[in-house]
């Protein structure tokens, strides 16, 4: 083996070693003093679309040079929690302030109603929605009680005249929204709150078709109840469901009240009507 041979081509490599390093180097210098210093800023990891909620899912941190950085970008995930994207964000793009904002008022709910449908809210009681459980993108069924006949019992139907319902909103807070209070209150201090455990609300918005909406203004204004009951969101099976009157309830108990109100029925009859002799 050629010993001088190979400390040669040793030395030749390490001089070329630290000559690219030396380039490098230089050029990274040179780059620093052009671009900046790299420095990390939060971007897209994925496609966020707009009201849709920000989170640690859907960003990453990334080291952009100075001169790239976008005015008004963020620098930690977790100044972005508890907002939500005023516009499409694409995925890579830098999020910046203009392009996030909080939940309330300036969301507006009715960008999020869906092309053709309406939305109404109605008033209700713990009794009537699920002990006040319901929350913003709840599906849900609506029930009405109908008295067609002066109150006679026997005629009284529980109908379920709605099926599969979107609810928009539980008092003031919306569907793709994270609840906070005191928006805009003294100091414009906020504080949030678990949209699990908020249940101080007396109204609930439905987002119904134009048709649903009148039945819905019939059965508040001339109906004897209006009923919610909660489904699953995966579950989207319409069913024909018959309307349930006393007899159904009694099941077989009713022939003995169809044989009492046919008894009265007849006594009624027997007596005559009002003033008669």
């Amino acid at each position: 083996m050629n010993t001088k041979a190979f400390t040669t081509s040793l030395i030749l490599a390490a001089l070329a070693v630290m000559m690219v390093l030396s380039y490098i180097s230089s050029r990274e210098t040179e780059l620093i003093s052009e671009y900046g210093d790299s420095t990390p800023v939060v971007v897209a990891k994925e496609d966020i679309k707009e009201l849709e909620i920000i989170d640690d899912r859907k960003v990453q941190l990334k080291n952009i040079p100075k001169s790239f950085q976008m005015p008004g970008h963020f620098k930690s995930v977790e100044e972005l929690y508890n907002t939500i994207a005023a516009v499409p964000i694409k995925a890579g793009e830098q999020i910046t302030s203009p392009r996030v904002t909080y939940p309330g008022a300036q969301s507006g709910l009715s960008r999020q109603v869906s092309i053709g449908k309406r939305a109404l809210s109605i008033q209700v009681t713990e009794g009537q929605s699920v002990s006040r459980l319901l929350k913003p993108g709840d599906r849900i069924d609506v029930l009405a009680l109908v008295d067609y006949a002066a109150g006679k019992k026997e005629k009284i139907k529980v109908k379920t005249v709605l099926q599969d319902v979107l609810i928009l909103s539980t008092g003031l807070f919306v569907t793709n929204s994270i609840p906070i209070v005191n928006i805009g209150g003294p100091n414009d201090s906020t504080r949030q709150v678990k949209l699990n455990s908020y249940t101080n609300y007396n109204t609930i918005t439905l987002e119904l078709t134009p048709f649903e909406v009148q039945k819905m203004v019939f059965m508040m204004s001339a109906g004897n109840g209006i009923y919610l009951s909660l489904r699953n969101n995966d579950d989207k099976i319409i069913e024909r469901i018959k309307a349930t009157r006393l007899f159904d309830v009694l099941d077989e108990d009713a022939a003995e009240a169809k044989t009492y109100f046919a008894n009265q029925a007849d006594q009624a009859n027997r007596k005559g009507p009002p003033g008669g002799r």
